[in-house]
């Protein structure tokens, strides 16, 4: 056995350093890191916009939709 003094910290540091990686794809996933949640947001409010130009929604609905919108 050639564990000698301090040979279970390269296991525990090979543990550490993955689960580091996969932490990290799990919150860039996440956050939206990629860009794909930022143009889903564009193109809710645009749809919203677009229903308030047509007269679908009256200014204090879209007001209200827009802000739910802006905070996520």
């Amino acid at each position: 056995m050639m564990w000698g003094w301090g040979g279970w910290l390269g296991p525990l540091w090979m543990l550490l350093f993955w689960g580091g990686v996969v932490l990290l794809i799990v919150w860039a996933v996440r956050s939206g890191s990629f860009g794909s949640g930022t143009r889903q947001g564009n193109r809710a409010l645009g749809i919203l916009e677009e229903r308030y130009a047509r007269g679908e929604i009256d200014r204090d609905e879209f007001s209200v939709r827009r802000d739910e919108l802006s905070r996520g």
